[in-house]
């Protein structure tokens, strides 16, 4: 895949994940970790169990809990000490507003 094409779709994941034309085993980790992050507690057996369908092995769902629970735990400390995205990342209009 060339430089372009890459980010064309590194864009199009950002914006829509689920209009990006993703692997199916790609798609099933992105709805399994927007699930963790919007609704933790209705995660369980049954969400790996898909996750499972789609491929992954559960060292590999490991993996992704791991990494999706600690991105959305370090977020949540640096919103909670207000603090400011780097400057390659532009902060979300949610935050803007609630920053002076």
């Amino acid at each position: 895949m060339g430089a372009e094409r890459a980010a064309a779709f590194s864009d199009a994941a950002k914006r829509d994940w689920r209009s990006a034309g993703l692997a199916p085993r790609d798609a099933a980790l992105c709805d399994y970790a927007e699930k963790l992050t919007r609704t933790p507690a209705d995660c369980g057996r049954a969400d790996v169990e898909r996750l499972r369908a789609a491929g992954l092995d559960d060292r590999a769902i490991h993996d992704a809990v791991q990494v999706i629970a600690y991105f959305n735990y370090i977020n949540r400390v640096a919103d909670a000490l207000g603090t400011d995205p780097e400057d390659f990342y532009p902060a979300a209009p949610a935050a803007k507003e609630r920053r002076p």
